[in-house]
């Protein structure tokens, strides 16, 4: 079992920068593939970034290319997004997910996590 617990959400003006924390109870952490994703009310969770369990594959959806960086610290248990130049559109909830790596790849799709932190809300105003 791992507990994800996200924070550094806040409201920052477009153009601006925040990182998001997700810290994870597991001490096996370092054996688990992570991810970032994101929902608005009323539409699904979609994939943000993610990061294979040593840390040396990403992937990121192409809306956040260039603007956002995901990274992990596995002797500290935690990962994070850093995310800068943010739109009015990066506006959402953000979570961090964590799949039970059965290899060194990394996941894209909501349904192959297997655990979930609670989200933080990101609000960037215009």
């Amino acid at each position: 079992q791992v507990q994800l617990v996200e924070s550094g959400g806040g409201l920052v003006q477009a153009g601006g920068s925040l990182r998001l924390s997700c810290a994870a109870s597991a001490r096996t952490f370092s054996s688990y593939a992570m991810g970032w994703f994101r929902q608005v009310p009323g539409k699904e969770r979609e994939f943000v970034a993610a990061i294979s369990w040593s840390g040396g594959m990403t992937v990121y959806a192409d809306s956040v290319k260039g603007r956002f960086t995901i990274t992990r610290d596995n002797n500290k248990n935690t990962l994070y997004l850093q995310m800068d130049s943010l739109r009015p559109e990066d506006t959402a909830v953000y979570y961090c997910a964590a799949q039970a790596a059965t290899g060194a790849g990394v996941f894209m799709r909501v349904y192959e996590y297997h655990y979930w932190g609670q989200g933080t809300q990101v609000t960037v105003s215009s």
